[in-house]
């Protein structure tokens, strides 16, 4: 899928960014939501959650889609779809066929096993490597610790296991940079609902580095990424995208970057920590709470929202709603915000963080009041604390212009979709 103007790289440039490395910089002047280029992925996986619903070559969601022949779990829009991915495909189509329930491999092992074959199949630099080469992805193999390591490992145990008849492995030593690699440099392609989708590899867009007030965001339109300004770049101006949800203060936003990028951010954002106190705004009472019950809840809250996290990462969200009611998951969200709420206002990003995951669980079981009562408490502090680009903003407007058309709140639904 092609954007409308498709804008090459050339009006930037690959420079040694002091401090961080390669990096990517501005060679003219970009305005406000200009295209500064498109990068079609790699190589990229569709969830497997998606499947039926989106193509598996393109990305795009259809009714009607087609299934493959052999497998009867792919889906495409057309023959030139299924075509065009079938050199990607016949990685997993016999051996979908015949793991049958039992083929479950991690995106992260799909999506690797497809780079090894494109490799293979186009050693040559291509049209998404303009900038960067995937052989060139930094893999910080000296920043991994044993846990990592054995991660790591167990995904070569399953590249193994559910790949063999159309692929060629190189030793372990290579297949462990080359994982590393994926980790670092992969990216989570999202929906105009920021809904999961896949992943992919796109190099070019790779090269930017982080910055907690980045000057750019990345969007997708299906496999292709699109870079767009969010700030005025000037010439010589390096380009910063940001690897992660800035929703958060700036000690939770480094710990991150730390586990999963190996390094810390010295933006203006994190150095001056301005918006840290109202983003972990404190219940206004008679007997405020004491220093130590709010560090106490912090660390509660963190451990909750990485409990989340970790569940989503590998899955377990979906055996949760297979093997407990929707309810019970409602619940665990709505008693730790009881808890937090005791400390901790509606607009502390803490707070957030559960309704959102309690307006998640009241969409899957289709419980559109519930959903709209968390939304409509979480998009005034999502207004005021991500920047006035954000995606997460316009999703979330998105999200409830939806749910009023759906119980039939015409007026309200178009407002919230101009939003």
């Amino acid at each position: 899928m092609r954007s409308e103007a498709a804008p090459q790289p050339g009006g930037l440039e690959r420079f040694v960014s002091a401090g961080k490395g390669r990096g990517l910089r501005a060679r003219r002047r970009y305005a406000v939501g200009e295209l500064l280029f498109s990068c079609p992925a790699y190589t990229a996986v569709l969830t497997v959650g998606e499947r039926g619903s989106h193509c598996d070559g393109c990305f795009a969601r259809k009714e009607g889609l087609s299934k493959c022949g052999r497998c009867k779990q792919a889906f495409y829009c057309n023959v030139e779809c299924q075509k065009e991915d079938w050199p990607m495909h016949k990685l997993e189509c016999s051996a979908m066929c015949a793991f049958g329930q039992n083929w479950n491999p991690s995106e992260t092992v799909r999506l690797t096993a497809r780079i090894l074959a494109k490799q293979r199949t186009h050693p040559e630099r291509t049209q998404s490597e303009k900038l960067l080469a995937v052989k060139e992805f930094e893999s910080h193999l000296d920043k991994l610790d044993n846990e990592k390591r054995e991660l790591i490992q167990n995904d070569i145990a399953a590249l193994h296991h559910f790949y063999s008849k159309h692929l060629e492995y190189p030793d372990n030593a290579a297949l462990v940079v080359l994982f590393a690699q994926v980790n670092c440099n992969g990216f989570t392609i999202e929906d105009e609902e920021l809904s999961h989708l896949g992943s992919a590899i796109f190099p070019d867009v790779a090269l930017m580095n982080h910055s907690c007030c980045p000057n750019v965001i990345v969007t997708y339109k299906g496999t292709l990424a699109e870079v767009r300004a969010v700030k005025e770049i000037e010439p010589g101006e390096e380009v910063f995208t940001s690897y992660i949800d800035l929703l958060y203060p700036t000690e939770d936003r480094n710990d991150r970057l730390r586990d999963s990028y190996f390094f810390n951010c010295d933006c203006r954002e994190c150095i001056t920590k301005e918006k840290d106190k109202e983003k972990l705004e404190i219940r206004k009472l008679s007997d405020p709470p004491s220093a130590e019950t709010v560090r106490d809840m912090i660390k509660y809250a963190r451990n909750v929202i990485e409990e989340f996290r970790r569940a989503k990462h590998y899955k377990y969200i979906l055996c949760l709603t297979l093997t407990l009611p929707a309810c019970e998951l409602l619940e665990i969200c709505e008693l730790s915000l009881d808890k937090m709420g005791a400390v901790f206002e509606d607009s502390n990003v803490y707070m957030l963080h559960m309704m959102y995951q309690a307006m998640g669980v009241c969409l899957y079981v289709q419980d559109w009041e519930g959903a709209l009562r968390y939304g409509q408490k979480i998009i005034g502090p999502y207004s005021k604390h991500y920047p006035s680009y954000s995606l997460n903003v316009a999703s979330m407007w998105l999200k409830l212009g939806r749910l009023y058309m759906a119980l039939e709140n015409r007026t309200a639904g178009v407002k919230a979709l101009k939003r």
